[in-house]
């Protein structure tokens, strides 16, 4: 065990283990690339707090997002490249890869055409949308990943407050293959009551497959280790999740 880990060992508290998932598909940690990690030294320090807290591999997504983050395969690729430089530096054994978190408008599109995406596991695909109205591209998309071969895995799904409540949609969306992801820390109600609610009666309909950190800062990781002894956690462990296939 390496020094950085140790650091964290005494303030677990965990009572659901957070190995079951084991990996961990939604986060942003390649440092100052987007909203997330600002530099290595936070970056380091997540991973060694994911490494802690029983993650054996993250799967980072940073925000590709027009004129905001308009990152490439390059910019995130050497980023990547980078941490895992430092991560071989300090002898620490967790894994890092990663894909990207695509904002569904009209510059998603034409990546799609170019084949310009960046996949994680077999061909998933990680989108998100606008908080405020439904894409007028969300069909379109969906269908040009689905025919270019790809399996979309729409990010936080319980976040958009015009999908509320309305659980025939999801059922709809995993019967073609359109997976759903839910952020932890919505279990905390870190984004809202309504955000929360949403979260947990997803989880207890079984209409989840992914269940991911989306962590920007070592805040938010502290946020789900506290969390952990959530009576929600119980529905957590019968449902079907795909991270550990990853």
């Amino acid at each position: 065990m390496n020094f950085i880990t140790n650091l964290f060992r005494s303030s677990s508290k965990s009572t659901f283990d957070l190995s079951q998932l084991g990996v961990d598909m939604h986060s942003h940690l390649i440092p100052g690339i987007d909203d997330g990690s600002p530099s290595m030294d936070h970056t380091i320090a997540m991973l060694a707090k994911f490494e802690q807290m029983g993650f054996r591999k993250v799967i980072t997504t940073p925000h590709i997002l027009n004129d905001v983050h308009p990152n490439t395969p390059e910019t995130i690729l050497g980023g990547l490249a980078d941490v895992r430089a430092e991560i071989q530096r300090l002898g620490m054994s967790i894994e890092i890869e990663a894909a990207a978190e695509y904002y569904c408008d009209e510059t998603f599109l034409p990546l799609i055409e170019q084949n310009k995406i960046l996949s994680f596991g077999q061909n998933l695909v990680l989108m998100e949308f606008g908080f405020l109205s439904p894409s007028q591209y969300e069909a379109q998309a969906l269908f040009n990943l689905q025919v270019a071969g790809y399996v979309p895995v729409i990010a936080h799904y319980e976040r958009y407050p015009y999908y509320f409540g309305d659980f025939k949609k999801v059922d709809e969306l995993r019967e073609r293959n359109i997976l759903i992801q839910v952020n932890l820390n919505s279990l905390t109600g870190h984004y809202g009551p309504g955000v929360k609610k949403m979260a947990e009666q997803l989880i207890k309909n079984k209409q989840v497959d992914f269940l991911g950190t989306d962590c920007h800062r070592m805040e938010h990781l502290m946020m789900i280790e506290r969390s952990l002894d959530l009576s929600i956690y119980k529905h957590i462990e019968a449902l079907n999740l795909k991270n550990n296939r990853l």
